[in-house]
């Protein structure tokens, strides 16, 4: 947590990278602690990316809450989800533009 804070208040830094997920899967801090660091990101002008959204398959089953988790923050530029198959990545495709 303490190199998120560093990098959302140093200039030098201008894309964040940072694991986000609505469980708080594999990330940092808990989701609302996370989520108030990429704030201040977004208003310094950092571009910031979003990664285990769903929480590195802790929400498998649940694909549709973290996509509208993650797209409803309003602090993301992008984000990535790893796929096992193509079939997988073509229905989260699907997932993000019903989101």
């Amino acid at each position: 947590m303490e190199a998120l804070r560093a990098a959302a208040l140093s200039p030098w830094v201008e894309v964040d990278l940072a694991r986000v997920n609505p469980v708080g899967a594999h990330m940092d801090s808990d989701p609302e602690t996370v989520v108030g660091v990429l704030r201040e990101m977004k208003a310094s002008g950092k571009a910031v990316l979003g990664m285990k959204i769903l929480g590195q398959g802790a929400l498998r089953d649940r694909p549709d809450d973290a996509l509208r988790y993650a797209l409803g923050l309003n602090v993301l530029d992008a984000f990535t989800i790893g796929a096992e198959s193509i079939a997988e990545q073509n229905d989260l495709a699907r997932r993000i533009a019903a989101a």
